[in-house]
C-alpha cells in the first residue's frame, strides 16, 4: 500500500469533513461480532430434553461438582497442554476466577507463603501496555502496581527479575502470554523459561497467566507458546503459575465456560476457598459445550471459522494505517498474528488528544492510558484498537478517522 502524502492542511480538511458528518462507531472493547456469535447457534439446542447426564453419570441439573465436569476439564487440559486433574472448570468468566484467586490470596495467603497478602502491603508487577481489567483488580483489592515495560518477546524480564528479587512485598505479576492484550505479542520460549526460574524475594510469588487467546490464531501455522506449568515444575517453582482461559470468544461471549489450571497444591488451595463461593458451576452449560465442541480438534475447527471473519478486519486496520501513516514517523503499531487487538503508539504526549479528536468525529476508543496501571501512560502515546465488532465498511471509516486524528494532533 502506497502511503498517502498530503499536507497537514489537507489532512485537517479531511478530518473536518468527517467531523461534520460524524459516525457512531465503537472500537473500545474486543467484542465478537454477531457473525462470529452465529457460528455457535447450535449450542442453544444441542442438548435434548433427556440429555443431562455427564459421562460419569452426574445429573448436570443438580448441585455439586465443584471442579467441573471431568470431560470439560479434559477438554481444557488438552487445549492448554496440562493434566486434566490440574484443571478446574467453572462458569463463564475467567475474569471472575482471576478476581477470586487474587481476593483469596489477599485474605488468606497462598501455598509457599506464611501470611495473608493483606498483612504485607502486597505489590504486583504489571507489564504495560497490558489488560486494563487486570489492573482494576489490583486497584479494587488495594494491591500496589509497579509498571514493567514490554519488549518484542514479552515483558522486560531483566526489570522484573531485578524488582522481584529485591522486594518480598512483590507477590506476583500479570501477563497475557499469547497474542497479548493489547500488544499482540506472544512470549518467546526464553522469556517463559526465565519467568519460570527467576529468583524472587517472596517465596509465594505468583504469575497470573491469563491465556485468553490460547486458540485465537489468525495465521497458519499459528504462533506457539511454551508450557509454563511444565517449565516451572522442572525448574523448581511448581506453584508459580496460575493459568486461566475461557470459551468467551470461542462460543457465546456471555455464556461460555472458564477454567483455571495450576499445580496440585494451588488447585487444592483454590478448591478449599472456592467451596465457600459456590456449590458448583453451571454443569448443563459445560455439558452443552462438550456436546457442541466435542474435543480440541472441534475447538480448532471452530476457531478457523472465527479467523476467516476476523482476518479481513485486521487487514483493514493494517491497510488504512499503512496508507495514512506509513513512513510519516507519526505513529507505530503492531501486526499481530492472532488475538483481538492492535496496539498503536503516537508521538509522546499525543494519545489523549487523538482519542478526543476521534470521539469528536464519532469514533469511540478506549481512553488513553487504560493499558497502564492507574490509567496513567507515562508517555501519553498508547492507543488500543479493537477491530472485531464493526462491519468492514464501518471499520474502514473508523480507522480513517483515527489515522487522520493522529495526523492532525501531531501537527498541533
Amino acid at each position: 500500500m502506497v502511503p498517502i502524502r498530503v499536507s497537514q492542511d489537507d489532512a485537517r480538511k479531511r478530518y473536518d469533513e468527517m467531523k461534520r458528518n460524524p459516525a457512531s462507531l465503537d472500537l473500545t472493547r474486543g467484542k465478537p461480532s454477531s457473525e462470529q456469535l452465529d457460528l455457535s447457534t447450535a449450542l442453544s439446542t444441542v442438548l435434548g430434553s433427556n440429555d443431562y447426564r455427564a459421562a460419569d453419570g452426574t445429573d448436570c441439573r443438580n448441585y455439586g461438582g465443584l471442579d467441573g465436569l471431568p470431560e470439560m476439564r479434559a477438554l481444557f487440559g488438552e487445549l492448554l497442554d496440562v493434566p486434566a486433574e490440574n484443571v478446574m472448570a467453572a462458569d463463564n468468566s475467567s475474569l471472575a476466577l482471576m478476581y477470586e484467586t487474587m481476593a483469596h490470596a489477599v485474605l488468606h495467603g497462598v501455598p509457599d507463603g506464611t501470611r495473608a497478602w493483606r498483612e504485607q502491603g502486597p505489590r504486583f508487577l504489571c507489564p504495560s501496555p497490558g489488560y486494563d481489567r487486570h489492573f482494576s483488580i489490583c486497584e479494587d483489592l488495594g494491591i500496589e502496581m509497579l509498571t514493567v515495560g514490554m519488549t518484542p518477546e514479552g515483558p522486560d524480564v531483566d526489570a522484573a527479575e531485578r524488582l522481584a528479587a529485591a522486594d518480598e512485598r512483590i507477590k506476583g505479576m500479570w501477563i497475557v502470554p499469547k497474542y497479548g492484550n493489547p500488544t499482540g505479542i506472544t512470549l518467546s520460549a526464553n522469556v517463559v523459561r526465565r519467568l519460570a526460574q527467576m529468583k524472587t524475594a517472596a517465596p509465594d510469588f505468583r504469575i497470573m497467566w491469563d491465556n485468553a487467546y490460547a486458540v485465537h490464531d489468525l495465521t497458519d501455522p499459528p504462533e506457539t507458546l511454551a508450557n509454563a506449568l511444565s517449565e516451572s515444575q522442572a525448574l523448581g517453582h511448581a506453584n508459580r503459575f496460575w493459568i486461566y482461559a475461557s470459551f468467551s470468544k470461542v462460543t457465546f461471549a456471555g455464556a461460555g465456560v472458564a477454567a483455571m489450571a495450576s499445580s496440585a497444591a494451588n488447585v487444592g488451595w483454590m478448591r478449599k476457598h472456592h467451596a465457600n463461593v459456590t456449590i458448583g458451576p453451571d454443569k448443563l452449560n459445560q455439558l452443552r459445550h462438550v456436546r457442541f465442541l466435542r474435543d480440541a480438534a472441534g475447538v480448532r475447527t471452530l476457531m478457523r471459522k472465527h479467523a476467516a471473519i476476523l482476518r479481513p478486519k485486521f487487514e483493514v486496520v493494517q491497510r488504512v494505517l499503512d496508507r495514512e501513516l506509513g513512513g510519516t514517523g507519526l505513529a507505530t503499531w503492531t501486526r499481530p498474528r492472532g488475538g483481538y487487538f492492535v496496539s498503536l503508539d503516537t508521538q509522546p504526549g499525543r494519545a489523549e488528544r487523538v482519542v478526543k479528536m476521534a470521539a469528536d468525529a464519532g469514533v469511540k476508543l478506549t481512553p488513553a492510558g487504560s493499558a497502564f496501571p492507574y490509567k496513567k501512560d507515562p508517555q501519553d502515546r498508547n492507543i488500543r484498537i479493537a477491530p472485531s465488532f464493526p462491519s468492514l465498511k464501518d471499520l474502514e471509516r473508523a480507522m480513517e478517522v483515527l489515522a487522520l486524528s493522529v495526523r492532525c494532533a501531531s501537527g498541533e
